[in-house]
């Protein structure tokens, strides 16, 4: 049975999604898909672009492309699900599809966050010990790089997740948000979740604040090497080439901050939903925009294969 009272066990949850006004319904629904088709042309391009281009078989690039991927997954997720709502009357989600949903967008949310730095390293590496680039830099490691920011989202994805569904739902099962995630799911937990809270504390702060440490410590080498140029063009090309990767790490890190720094007020479960949707839905439209509009390279490939295609 579900959620009919106390100490009956919690079977499936009620996502009550972003709002309850049905005239806003349509709008909304128009909206989310014509996002979720550009994020998944845009990062389905570029890593097809990527994947075609000799000229774009660097580690940036690769990192890039597998940005793209953990976008791709990261806004799947969610987004499917939420389209569904708008358009049924059951918002119902199992206990077990909660769980699987949570744990897939930790671990691409984490995922995330552990590219980002590596892409910062990347980049200090490139402009801050050029002579050793392709050494450190080789596609073995790059690879490697990958491979443990993978292995540690999964183990933190496998002890967030746990860490939550270990404990007993007796009801109500509504969750006040558009997708399970780990705040408004704690709030229907019928036992004292003080551990709990602090075991995602201690897990978040590790996923964020370690991988902004890493950026901001590269940022700072590389801002220091940029200014000892004497090359004035040196220190444009430097500066474009971090351009596009520090943009999309202000957006991605300024939402979560702002979503966990931020007082908590009486509607704050509504102004995190708004919040949400930037991160989880947005961002992965938007990155690879910043890094197509704002990389000549790319730029250069794309203009290469459409003038191949229209003059073969």
């Amino acid at each position: 049975m579900a959620a009919g009272g106390n100490g009956t066990a919690v079977t499936y949850f009620i996502l009550l999604g972003l709002t309850n006004r049905t005239d806003l319904k349509g709008l909304l629904f128009g909206s989310f898909l014509l996002i979720y088709t550009m994020t998944l042309m845009g990062n389905l391009g570029m890593m097809a672009l990527i994947h075609a281009d000799p000229h774009l078989h660097t580690p940036m690039y690769f990192f890039l492309s597998t940005l793209s991927f953990i976008d791709i997954c990261y806004s799947s997720v969610v987004t499917p699900r939420l389209l569904a709502d708008f358009l049924t009357i059951d918002k119902s989600i199992s206990y077990t599809g909660c769980m699987a949903q949570m744990a897939f967008l930790i671990l691409h949310g984490t995922a995330e966050c552990l590219l980002l730095a590596t892409m910062a390293y990347d980049r200090f590496v490139a402009i801050c010990r050029l002579l050793l680039y392709h050494t450190l830099m080789s596609r073995r490691m790059c690879i490697w790089l990958v491979s443990v920011a993978y292995t540690l989202s999964i183990a933190n994805s496998a002890v967030q997740t746990s860490n939550v569904f270990r404990l007993p739902f007796c009801g109500p099962n509504h969750i006040n948000d558009y997708f399970c995630d780990i705040t408004p799911l704690l709030q229907l937990v019928c036992s004292d979740t003080t551990t709990a809270k602090l075991i995602l504390y201690i897990f978040s702060a590790l996923a964020t604040m370690t991988t902004l440490t890493i950026i901001l410590v590269s940022y700072g080498y590389i801002l220091v090497t940029i200014g000892r140029m004497s090359s004035a063009e040196g220190r444009r090309k430097a500066l474009s080439t971090c351009a596009s990767h520090f943009m999309a790490i202000s957006l991605f890190y300024g939402t979560v901050f702002f979503m966990y720094i931020k007082p908590r007020a009486g509607d704050s479960m509504d102004q995190d939903k708004v919040i949400s949707v930037l991160y989880t839905i947005v961002i992965p439209m938007l990155n690879p925009l910043i890094y197509s509009l704002r990389n000549r390279e790319v730029k250069d490939s794309l203009r290469r294969k459409i003038c191949g295609k229209i003059f073969p």
